[in-house]
């Protein structure tokens, strides 16, 4: 099921939204500074590809002052705006009764792209996935 719900995803709306990170995370490591940002794109992108099946968590050991300062501003800069695109994107997919899966998918990155520095992507039935997942 998770396979089919991911080709849906892939057509109307996770190929567009993993380009635009992709092109942002190159941008990001074209402007030596911000490496740990494109870095963190590129994961997102990864799961804006293929998120079924899939969940995100904090890495373990915590996170330090640095992912916090650089979370806040990525929040400011691009993590807002981008949490409104996911956001009308989810709203336009619920519309149909077959796109509430999808639109339920498109808030699971929602948390990913405001905060992410200090996370990880692991696949949903791994046994760890207790272990790391957080609040």
């Amino acid at each position: 099921m998770k396979t089919l719900l991911n080709l849906i995803w892939l057509l109307f709306g996770g190929l567009w939204l993993a380009l635009g990170y992709f092109v942002a995370g190159i941008i990001c490591c074209l402007l030596v500074v911000t490496i740990p940002w494109g870095l963190a794109s590129f994961r997102i992108a990864s799961y804006a590809l293929w998120p079924f099946g899939r969940t995100v968590v904090d890495r373990p050991g915590g996170t330090g002052v640095f992912t916090l300062l650089g979370n806040v501003v990525w929040l400011l800069v691009a993590g807002i705006w981008i949490a409104i695109g996911h956001v009308v994107t989810a709203f336009a997919m619920a519309i149909t009764i077959v796109g509430i899966p999808l639109a339920i998918a498109n808030l699971k990155l929602i948390p990913v792209s405001l905060m992410p520095l200090g996370k990880q992507i692991i696949p949903s039935n791994s046994p760890f996935v207790t272990a790391y997942r957080t609040s």
